[in-house]
């Protein structure tokens, strides 16, 4: 019997530890997961992508079939410096769609789910800064992030592993060699510092400094309470030919605040629903939801227009109230920034004046206007403001956040704009390419998107597209020129731009710019750009614009131009006076512009020195015709270009 027992208490005390280490293995595991053999030779900053699972998704397609992935990004520092505002960038290469991605957010603002098949780049949220073990005695929370990724990837079935074709820092100043593989799941790199990156801050100082960009916006705290702040957002634009109109703006919250009033600006939508019927109104119960303005995770902001600047209630903001219309500083200095402010409330566990978060993936885009990216909110040192008493002192936020965004060119993105180009010595007009600003879908009983442009007489451009056919195929055949069939789409563009070469002559030479906008929505304070590399230095005046020379990253090869004072206004396209037979009539503005040979010895104007390279309106780059006016010594054709030139102009002035 005594054995028996001794039996039973040996097995019974061996089933308890047994018990006990797997419940201390399995508890281990999940708080954090122990580090690869590689880091312990890591003496810089150690990254990792560990394939965790997949399995087949529906539908079932043999070409494209999907397949859940489950996979864990680590970034650790194990270097001497602290590691600000990381960044990950992770070359997907399987037609990656992520669904979520915990401890991090895209760095170019998208919002998740997002596709990520050509490879993206993660920024640290709300963990942007990864402290070192000297500073935290080797404390993995503080020294390391892992983000566990979640997605739909395309084509890689068990037993390959669809892991990304590389993974690097995208921090300034580190040199990573090509990551290498641990077993057949993982990939690991260790990224050190570079010895020849010269930083413009030193360790000692606790925030990143302030980056330049096309356009930043700066998220000021200025008062800050337990459960709620307010937040100043200055939208600046630094880029000499970017421009906004009718901004809108977007973020994400990340912690389920809400916007209960604001100053300069208003939600695009007022609605308070999300707040009832989620967390927020369980937790403000004795909150008046009808004065809330907005509880959209991501909600849309709009500028408010001129006539509530010196609003009690909405207004009275410095800079705020213009129509959303954000000028570039090389136009005009003090309309080339937008401010608003907001009253944000927050959510628990965020109930503590110190506890504070700016949203994150922030985009911001206008009419007719080029695109922005952004990247994410960067913690920099507070801003400081002029005392509002008017007292010589400034007024320091409680924080701030800086986010860059810059003009980028999405592929397959149409331009917004054209130009054709015409000529003293050629009396056809080369026009807007064929779907220069994009084609609608169905065209194939209409017109061709693929046959080129054809040649236009000179009047055919103050007349709608729709309006040309007959006259594009009576000037063909006096040109005995045979057309396409079908005929080619047209360029779909709201602004066009006429470029004409009007005189060209031993001493200089003359262009003739008229601009079109063939949109209901008419254009104040609008400005379009010129490149030209070989005449900007002979520019001289232009006589019915204000037109200047301006040098761009050290380039003297653009003119800016704006209408003059009291002018500056291009409005949106009409009705003509007999609306039932006569062609809409499109906006106009129109000057001249002269130059000189004396500084560009050696210009050919005919041979295409006289055409831009490039041309810009309100900020956007407009498509270009791909060949320029055939130079046939045709001097019947030159009279008759002139005179066909000046009865437009006839047109244009008893139409403005």
């Amino acid at each position: 019997m005594a054995f028996y027992l001794n039996c039973n208490t040996h097995f019974f005390f061996k089933f308890s530890l047994l018990f006990s280490l797997l419940s201390f293995s399995f508890s281990q595991s999940d708080v954090v997961e122990a580090p690869s053999p590689a880091v312990d030779s890591c003496n810089g900053i150690f990254l990792s992508y560990a394939y965790s699972s997949g399995t087949k998704l529906k539908p079932t397609n043999p070409t494209h079939q999907p397949y859940r992935f489950e996979s864990v990004l680590t970034v650790l520092n194990n270097g001497d410096e602290e590691l600000k505002s990381w960044k990950v960038s992770v070359e997907f290469q399987n037609d990656e769609f992520l669904v979520s991605a915990s401890n991090a957010v895209l760095a170019d603002g998208t919002s998740l789910p997002a596709n990520v098949g050509n490879g993206t780049v993660f920024a640290g949220f709300p963990m942007s800064d990864l402290k070192t073990a000297i500073e935290t005695a080797g404390d993995l929370t503080q020294m390391q992030v892992q983000v566990k990724l979640l997605g739909t990837q395309f084509g890689v079935a068990a037993p390959d592993v669809p892991l990304p074709k590389n993974i690097q820092l995208a921090n300034d100043g580190f040199i990573c060699p090509k990551a290498s593989m641990q077993g057949k799941n993982e990939m690991q790199v260790c990224c050190r510092k570079d010895p020849k990156f010269k930083a413009n801050v030193t360790i000692d100082e606790e925030f990143l400094p302030r980056q330049s960009g096309d356009l930043t916006i700066m998220y000021d705290v200025t008062r800050t309470y337990d459960s709620n702040y307010w937040a100043q957002v200055t939208i600046s634009n630094h880029n000499p030919l970017g421009r906004l109109d009718n901004w809108k703006l977007s973020f994400d919250w990340m912690r389920d605040e809400f916007i209960y009033t604001m100053k300069g600006a208003y939600p695009y939508v007022v609605d308070s629903s999300d707040c009832i019927f989620g967390t927020q109104g369980q937790h403000y119960r004795d909150l008046d939801f009808a004065n809330v303005l907005n509880c959209e995770r991501r909600p849309t902001i709009i500028d408010l227009p001129p006539t509530k600047a010196n609003d009690t209630t909405l207004g009275l903001i410095p800079n705020c109230c213009r129509n959303g219309t954000i000028l570039p500083p090389s136009m005009d200095p003090s309309k080339s920034s937008s401010v608003f402010q907001m009253q944000v409330f927050k959510m628990p566990p965020d109930l503590n004046r110190s506890e504070l978060s700016p949203p994150q993936n922030w985009k911001i885009n206008g009419s007719l206007n080029p695109d922005y990216k952004c990247g994410p909110p960067v913690r920099v040192s507070p801003s400081q403001f002029p005392d509002p008493s008017g007292l010589p002192s400034n007024t320091t936020a409680v924080a701030s956040w800086q986010v860059v965004c810059n003009i980028t060119h999405p592929k397959g993105a149409s331009p917004k704009c054209c130009v054709s180009f015409s000529s003293y010595y050629n009396d056809s007009v080369v026009p807007c390419r064929t779907c220069a600003c994009g084609c609608p879908s169905n065209t194939a009983r209409t017109c061709s998107t693929t046959a080129p442009a054809v040649l236009l007489p000179p009047e055919a451009l103050l007349f709608p597209f729709e309006n040309r056919t007959a006259m594009a195929q009576a000037w063909a055949d006096l040109k005995h020129r045979t057309v396409p069939n079908p005929m080619p789409c047209g360029d779909n563009c709201g602004v066009s731009i006429n470029w004409h070469v009007l005189t060209d002559y031993s001493r200089g030479w003359s262009a003739r710019i008229t601009i079109f906008n063939w949109d209901e929505t008419a254009f104040p304070d609008w400005f379009a750009a010129v490149q030209m590399d070989e005449a900007t230095r002979g520019f001289q005046k232009m006589y019915s614009f204000n037109g200047s020379a301006l040098e761009l990253n050290g380039v003297n090869n653009t003119i800016i131009m704006q209408g003059l004072p009291g002018l500056n206004y291009i409005v949106g396209e009409t009705d003509g006076a007999n609306p039932k037979k006569d062609p809409r009539v499109p906006g106009k503005q129109q000057t001249v512009v002269s130059f000189t040979k004396k500084n560009t010895p050696g210009i050919n104007v005919a041979a295409g020195d006289g055409f831009p390279s490039k041309v810009f309106f309100n900020g956007e780059e407009c498509a270009l015709p791909s060949v320029l006016p055939t130079n046939n010594s045709n001097r019947e054709g030159s009279t008759t270009i002139l005179s066909i030139f000046l009865a437009v102009f006839v047109f244009i002035m008893l139409h403005q």
